[in-house]
């Protein structure tokens, strides 16, 4: 018998992507996953983007390269942080990563040892807890309403706890419940998180799908002690595929990173990084990008549309300012998992809310995503989904 590490007892397989080879079947309509609308992809201009990085530098991007990443790609990531986040920052302070997922698996590599505490907010991000998972961690979640976290919980909380060593937030149309905290409720954070010096990481990869409102800014743009690791992604703005993220830091903590990535995958991969440097230099990506939240806007509209007209009152549900995703609160007698099993018969996917609660609970809940399926896909499995949870009150 073969005898694992013990932190494999700790780890499962993620429902999101279990969820994911079983809606892939062109006959189910799936508001399970988080992907971008496929559509969208500027899938003739990264060809046109790509031969001109083989034709140009084809060697080069066929090559390994430094761990921290491509320095041109690095200074239109910090360009656009500036602009679109209010964060000054330049290249030596980025790190190009896999993926913002890979982000996460660090972070946890950098700052936690088993039995420490991390806190997130109620629910929080299901990739983010299971790449925290694998350091063995203990978990306390901070409730949250529609501004937030809540900032009392959380300084109650590090007032009485012992080995807090980081706290992970959405603060942008937040994974899975859509919520955007407020700017009082970003100030208040940071002058808890001086008060205390604990490490945050801000994952950020929906901050530019804002649909309506005002942008707020970034808590890394109210760092004023180097607390804050901020990651960013490609994987919603351009293309999943690319796996293309980043990690700004200060300089030692990014060094930290730095010495994981080389141990873990040496760098992001060059050719990409390449070919995306390539694009934005080659095209518009603003104008991409409104293109993207026209579409989505319209899809969450759709959705939200169609609870408020077939769902009971005693369900509630978010409306986002932005983003992929909202979240559902049925009443307590009702089960997720029940009503998915329900939903798969009719050839309806969501992911049910539990595993966002890194300490369980919470079967009344569910998460959907709006920006994936088409605007009459939609309104077909949102009809369907309404009458299940309807029939099952």
């Amino acid at each position: 018998m073969v005898n694992f590490a013990d932190r494999m007892s700790q780890l499962k397989g993620s429902e999101i992507r279990e969820f994911m080879a079983l809606t892939a079947k062109p006959d189910i309509i799936s508001f399970a996953g988080g992907m971008p609308a496929p559509e969208l992809f500027p899938v003739d201009e990264v060809i046109e983007a790509m031969v001109t990085v083989l034709k140009e530098n084809g060697q080069e991007a066929l090559q390994y390269g430094t761990t921290e990443g491509v320095p041109r790609l690095r200074e239109q990531i910090a360009e656009r942080m500036k602009a679109k986040n209010n964060i000054i920052t330049d290249i030596d302070h980025i790190l190009m990563t896999s993926g913002s997922q890979e982000g996460l698996a660090f972070s946890a590599q950098v700052f936690l040892n088993k039995g420490d505490v991390v806190l997130m907010e109620s629910p929080s991000y299901l990739g983010a807890i299971n790449a925290f998972r694998t350091c063995e961690p203990n978990f306390i979640d901070i409730p949250t309403d529609s501004e937030g976290m809540l900032m009392d919980e959380l300084e109650r909380v590090l007032e009485t706890t012992k080995n807090v060593k980081m706290i992970y937030v959405i603060p942008d149309f937040q994974n899975p419940s859509g919520k955007t905290w407020s700017l009082e409720r970003r100030k208040q954070f940071m002058e808890i998180i001086n008060k205390y010096e604990i490490p945050v990481i801000e994952d950020n990869p929906y901050g530019e799908l804002r649909f309506e409102g005002e942008y707020l800014p970034a808590l890394k743009s109210l760092d004023t002690k180097g607390l804050v690791v901020y990651l960013g992604t490609f994987s919603k703005i351009l293309a999943p595929g690319f796996r293309l993220g980043w990690v700004c830091a200060e300089e030692s903590i990014l060094a930290k990173y730095n010495f994981i990535k080389q141990a873990s995958s040496l760098q992001a991969p060059t050719i990409s990084m390449l070919a995306a440097s390539k694009w934005i230099d080659m095209f518009d990506l603003d104008a991409h990008v409104e293109k993207i939240r026209e579409c989505y806007k319209n899809r969450k509209n759709t959705m939200i549309d169609i609870m408020r007209k077939e769902l009971p009152d005693s369900c509630k549900f978010t409306d986002p300012e932005g983003g992929l995703f909202t979240w559902i609160e049925l009443p307590e007698s009702v089960n997720a998992k029940e009503l998915s099993m329900k939903c798969l018969a009719e050839k309806v996917a969501f992911v049910t809310g539990t595993g966002f609660y890194p300490n369980g609970g919470h079967e009344n809940t569910l998460r959907l995503n709006y920006s994936n399926m088409p605007e009459e896909k939609i309104v077909e499995g949102m009809k369907k989904l309404c009458r299940i949870i309807k029939e099952n009150l």
